[in-house]
């Protein structure tokens, strides 16, 4: 303001300063011509204002009276020029304007300083600023222009600024620039097109900064022309190839910024020169090698991020020598070695951030002597030993960051010294004892996290009193004991209080009420106590806690009587979860008031009475799970009412009546009735819920009648059983529709009749129990064909004849067939009587028919062997070589012989992986400009494997696009017994699966590897690239119809490439090509959690099946959950499981593994930025994992998406950290 207001007096004193020594004023007797250029002027400015459409300030008010000269107009400034006042200047910045810029600007002849930031102009920049000769300042910064930078903005030759950033600028840099430029700003645009090789020219060039655009290619050796740069910002670009040697020779750089591009090979050692730098940016980036010895010579290095590389080696100890050193940033590289005790020495460090490397040892005790550091992040390493107690002499630290290590022995009372600690984090080591007094005496700490340790001992009872400001208590997984603290209520910030699986005892505290931000309150797996009223008290403070939202009290010694002020509970409340108890009463007929609530788990206490019918209600409601207790009546029929109820657990309670058919109005997943007393039927529209793909089970009820055809609607049903009722009729052939069945059980019910045949189609079922029931006829061939089946029970029922003596028949533990008296044969082991042989007239006539058919198959077998022999002689070699079965391949095939040397054998040490049809092995091969390739041979004995060689083939040998695996030739031959050998060459991914990055394993040093959210999101991108092109853009449209984290490859870059074209189907072939070309019967068959619903009721591909997979697939990557499997929640569906969660509970249901970028990982802000874009992230996948096929997002769309969430996400990160480190200790104006 002192500087602005300073301006004003200046030009105000000048302006009459020129009147009085001049004597022009607005004289008449000047000439004709000079009056004329300044009326020129004038209009130019009037015709400026025109165009602008809204001037929230009034700022150019004064512009339109007559009396007030123009150059006294706001923003304008002028200078005397032949005598006569000539506008020099047009200052008007921050003033919120919004409209176009008149290409009458260029009449402003005299034009010199044109400052128009942080405005809302839009439109093109005139290309009419070119004739503005005498321009030597352009800023029109912080606006949303559009179009392309004019090229006759190289015609300004006196232009020593140029800065045109944050704006929506596209198209490339322009050429041939003022050789007097010194400022060049072009950053958060859209730019494109590479860097202008004709640098050398801008000798003068103090600022170079083109971040946040699109910019490709690599950095010009010309470069290194630019002798007097002082700043050089390329971050946040596509830029690729390495750091060119001759940036050394830029000796007056202060500050270097190339962070997020995907610069590869190593950091030069010329950089070594550059002796005034300040600040190295070179985060983000394909960075390998090591860290360069000559970074030491840089003695004015402040502030170093090599952050997010693949930097390896150990840090340097003469990295000790940079004793002006501030920050010092090597998070998420491949770092080795022990961290060097001379760091010691960089007295002047606040910021030492190591975290997500190979580092190992302990940590040395000379980090005590950093008493500026006010950030240490040592975690997800190797580290080992204890925590050294020299720590405590950071008294100014703020977070300490040390858990996913190997840390031992206790937690040293020294760190209760740091009086400003806001954060420690210790979780995942292996420490144990009692927590020090002094660290609860931390009044300053917002966040303790102490979890999955051993910890023992007691809290404190004033514990919410000496740690006033806590906001999160993470201590669950210990050995914890004692009462909870009486004062807990004493810290009014808190919000998520998790104290689960410890040893707390005794009552619940009072008072919780106090907690108004208190969003999580979880104490599940504990041994508290809640025997009458009084002690159930708390549950009435909770109510007051207007935010609660997940109430977890499961797994405790709760008892007594439910009380009915649960249904006080404020309106947030989404969770209530108190399973596992020993609770009785009833459930309150008010809690339908809770209108937010998704999930009710009340299950295994004592619960009696009625189900509300009140909870049919509750419109939001996704779990209900009453099952274990002593429930009586029916079932309400207003549960029907429940359009996103996913499960419904009613199991082992003392319901009666029917079974409600409104339940069918439910989009349930999972149904589970058995062990209670329903009678009627198994409804018919229970039969037909197309959603019921986990859990069907009405078991030991009083169950009547026959089993209706609708059955068969349930296409995706997981598991059925309906054992233990009086069911009867026969068994409808329609359940052989359900092909996802892994286990059915029919056992101890009335069924009559034979095994339908159409159980030949449940390739998929592994458990079948048929025991106790009426059946009779033969038992089928075709149970011994199912080759996932490992447990049959066909006990006490009525079958007869010849027992089949495969497949799971010949596993005598596997099955049983006892109590069917008229079976006979089988395995000799079962001891059943053999089969009675045919009469001898039989044995006569059957001899006779052998001889004849005997004596024409040979006749034939001689006429096909004659007529192949002829075929073989006139066939061309070549033809057979070049086209064998068929298939066409890009390139020359290669032999079994040369495959067989580049895997060393097929050996397992060259094994890679394994899928649906074949193994993968690496190969060492000299094909065309690769060596290392992926050779998949397919397991021939695999019914469908041919047909999956087939469809690769086809699919893959004419599309090309940079995100799907490029196949580079096949090779069909017999291997050296004479087996037909099929195998199919890919360009090797050395980087591996998706699958192994999203679900790694540790390795031997029980570290894992991870994947940044950003890598996350370049991922997706990818794979939503690749589906698009197959989809829209390739030769025909292809759907792959089987994606899945296993069949995204990843190469050296961590580019994704979509693999595994086994299942993929032409999507506009005709029946003929669609029965040549598909890898599957006419049944469709995909990977069980990613196949689309609709697939299996219509069986009829599409591209929205796609769209579904690769929804499943976002989730899976975003959060490390598998759509199938044990870790979610309640076994939950995905896609459910998580827009439950959303947004509030992000940082709950993300991969841990996950890591943020910049290092920040502690850090508020920075946590909170990556939050809300992993929600939107998520909230995409949601949209393209919809039920609905029409409901699903566009692939296009996603990509869009999906690339301005990163965008967004890189520019904050950014913009976030500089500020706050330049804030603190700022290098630049």
């Amino acid at each position: 303001m002192e500087i602005k207001r300073r301006s004003s007096v200046i030009g105000s004193c000048s302006f009459l300063l020129v009147l009085l020594l001049s004597g022009v004023g607005f004289s008449a007797s000047q000439p004709e011509t000079a009056a004329a250029e300044a009326t020129t002027d004038r209009l130019a400015l009037l015709s400026f204002k025109a165009l602008i459409s809204d001037d929230p300030s009034r700022a150019l008010e004064s512009w339109n009276t007559t009396s007030l000269h123009f150059c006294r107009w706001r923003g304008v400034t002028c200078g005397n020029h032949s005598g006569q006042l000539r506008v020099t200047t047009l200052e008007l910045e921050s003033l919120a304007l919004a409209g176009k810029i008149s290409p009458s600007i260029a009449n402003l002849t005299f034009l010199q300083r044109l400052h128009l930031p942080q405005n809302q102009l839009q439109g093109p920049v005139p290309q009419e600023l070119g004739l503005l000769s005498r321009l030597q300042h352009l800023n029109l910064s912080y606006n949303s222009f559009r179009g392309t930078v004019p090229t006759t903005i190289a015609n300004l030759s006196s232009l020593i600024l140029l800065d045109l950033s944050y704006n929506q600028l596209v198209g490339a840099i322009p050429h041939n620039l003022s050789s007097e430029l010194q400022y060049i700003n072009l950053s958060n645009n859209t730019l494109v097109g590479g860097i202008p090789d004709n640098l050398r020219s801008l000798s003068k060039l103090k600022l170079l900064a083109l971040s946040g655009n699109n910019l490709t290619g690599n950095i010009p050796p010309e470069i290194g022309s630019l002798v007097n740069l002082t700043v050089l910002d390329l971050s946040i670009n596509n830029l690729e190839e390495s750091i060119p040697l001759e940036i050394g020779n830029l000796i007056s750089l202060k500050a270097v910024y190339l962070d997020y591009n995907k610069f590869t090979g190593v950091i030069p050692g010329s950089i070594g020169n550059l002796t005034s730098l300040v600040w190295l940016q070179l985060s983000q980036n394909q960075l390998t090698g090591a860290i360069p010895r000559s970074l030491s010579h840089c003695s004015e290095l402040q502030y170093i991020f090599l952050g997010n590389n693949m930097l390896e080696g150990e840090i340097p100890s003469d990295i000790s020598s940079l004793s002006n050193l501030k920050v010092l940033y090597l998070w998420n590289n491949r770092l080795t070695g022990s961290i060097p005790p001379e760091i010691g020495n960089l007295t002047n460090l606040t910021n030492l951030n190591l975290y997500s490397n190979r580092l190992e040892g302990s940590v040395p005790r000379e980090i005590g002597n950093l008493v500026g550091l006010r950030e240490v992040l040592l975690h997800d390493n190797q580290l080992t030993g204890s925590i050294p107690s020299e720590i405590g002499n950071l008294v100014n630290l703020r977070t300490l960051a040390l858990l996913i290590n190997g840390f031992v022995g206790t937690v040293p009372p020294a760190i209760g010294n740091l009086t400003s600690l806001t954060y420690l984090g210790v979780s995942m080591n292996n420490l144990g004892g009692i927590i020090p007094p002094s660290i609860w005496n931390l009044s300053s700490l917002r966040t303790l996290e102490l979890q999955s340790n051993q910890f023992t001992g007691s809290i404190p009872p004033d514990m919410g009193i000496t740690l006033p400001l806590l906001e999160e208590l993470d201590i669950n997984d210990n050995q914890f004991y004692g009462p909870l603290p009486i004062s807990l209520s004493n810290a009014t910030n808190l919000n998520n209080i998790q104290l689960y699986e410890n040893r707390f005892t005794g009552t619940i505290p009072r008072g919780l009420g106090s907690l108004q931000q208190l969003f999580h309150f979880d104490v599940t797996y504990n041994q508290l106590e809640a025997r009458n009223a009084a002690e159930w008290g708390f549950l009435d403070d909770l109510a007051n806690c207007s935010s609660l939202k997940y109430l977890q009290l499961t797994s405790n010694n709760l008892s007594g009587f439910l009380p009915q002020s649960i249904a006080n509970f404020s309106n947030s409340l989404m969770w209530f979860e108190i399973d596992d108890n020993n609770i009785a009463g009833s459930i309150p007929a008010e809690i339908g008031n809770l209108v937010s609530l998704t999930s009710v788990r009340m299950k295994s206490n004592l619960l009696t009475g009625g189900i509300p019918a009140a909870l049919g209600s509750l419109a939001k409601l996704q779990i209900i799970d009453l099952s274990g207790n002593r429930f009586t009546g029916g079932i309400p029929a207003t549960l029907g009412n429940l359009t996103k109820l996913t499960e419904l657990q009613l199991y082992s309670n003392r319901l009666q009546g029917p079974i409600p058919p409104t339940l069918g109005n439910c989009p349930l997943e999972l149904l589970d009735l058995s062990f209670n007393q329903l009678n009627g039927t198994v409804p018919k529209e229970i039969l037909s819920i197309p959603t019921l793909t986990r859990f069907l089970n009405v078991s030991y009820n009083s169950l009547a009648g026959s089993l209706t055809p609708q059955v068969g609607n349930m296409k995706n049903i997981g598991q059925f059983d309906i054992s233990g009722n009086s069911l009867s009729g026969t068994i409808p052939r329609t359940l052989g529709d359900c092909q996802q069945l892994d286990s059915l059980d029919m056992a101890g019910n009335s069924f009559q009749g034979s095994i339908p045949s159409s159980f030949s189609q449940l390739k998929g079922l592994q458990s079948l129990d048929l025991s106790r029931n009426n059946l009779s006829g033969l038992i089928p061939e075709f149970l011994g064909n199912l080759k996932f089946l490992s447990y049959l029970n066909l006990s006490f029922n009525n079958f007869e004849g010849e027992l089949p003596k495969h497949g799971i028949f010949t596993n005598l533990t596997a099955f049983s067939v006892l109590g069917n008296s008229k079976l006979c044969g089988g395995v000799q082991a079962l001891n059943l009587p053999p089969c009675p042989t045919p009469s001898s007239s039989k044995r006569h006539l059957s001899r006779k028919l052998v001889a004849a058919i005997s004596v024409a198959g040979g006749i034939i077998c001689l006429i096909l062997l004659l007529s192949l022999f002829g075929i073989h002689r006139w066939m061309p070699k070549s033809n057979k070589e070049a086209h064998a079965d068929g298939i066409k391949v890009p390139h020359m095939m290669v032999t079994y012989a040369e495959l067989l040397r580049a895997t060393n054998g097929f050996s397992s040490a060259n094994l890679v992986g394994v899928g649906s049809f074949g193994s993968v092995y690496k190969g060492l091969l000299n094909y065309e400009e690769y060596q290392l390739v992926a050779v998949k041979v397919l397991n021939l004995q695999q019914r469908g494997a041919s047909r999956s060689f087939v469809a690769e083939c086809e699919a893959l040998r004419n599309v090309r696009h940079r995100n799907l695996v490029k196949i580079l030739t096949a090779c069909t031959s017999t291997d050296y017994r004479g087996n037909d050998f099929k195998a199919l060459l890919y360009e090797f991914m050395p980087n591996g699966s998706l699958e192994k990055w999203v679900h790694p394993e540790a390795n031997e040093q029980g570290q894992t590897r991870a994947l940044s959210l950003i890598h996350r999101l370049n991922i997706l991108i990818d794979v939503a690239s690749a589906l698009d092109y197959l989809h829209h853009h390739g030769p025909e449209p292809i759907v792959h119809c089987d994606i899945k984290p296993s069949n995204v490859l990843l190469d050296h870059d961590m580019v994704a490439h979509v693999g595994d074209f086994g299942l993929a189907r032409f999507l506009n072939s005709n029946p003929v090509e669609a029965s040549q070309r598909s890898s599957t019967s006419m049944i469709f068959k995909g990977s069980i959690g990613y196949v689309a619903p609709e697939y299996g009721v219509a069986n009829k591909i599409s591209v929205e099946g796609d769209v579904y997979s690769y929804g499943i697939l976002v989730l899976e990557t975003l959060t490390g959950k598998r759509p199938t499997g044990e870790t979610l929640k309640d076994d939950l569906s995905l896609p459910r499981y998580l827009e439950m969660a959303l947004p509030e509970r992000v940082a709950e249901i993300i991969d841990p593994n996950l890591l943020l970028e910049e290092g920040e990982e502690p850090n508020e802000c920075t946590r909170d930025r990556a939050m809300e874009r992993l929600a939107l992230s998520l909230k995409i996948g949601i949209r393209c994992a919809k039920e609905s096929p029409p409901e699903r997002m566009q692939l296009v769309d996603a990509i869009n998406e999906l690339t301005a969430i990163r965008n967004a996400y890189l520019e904050l990160s950014k913009q976030g950290r500089r500020t706050q480190l330049r804030d603190e200790d700022p290098v630049l104006d």
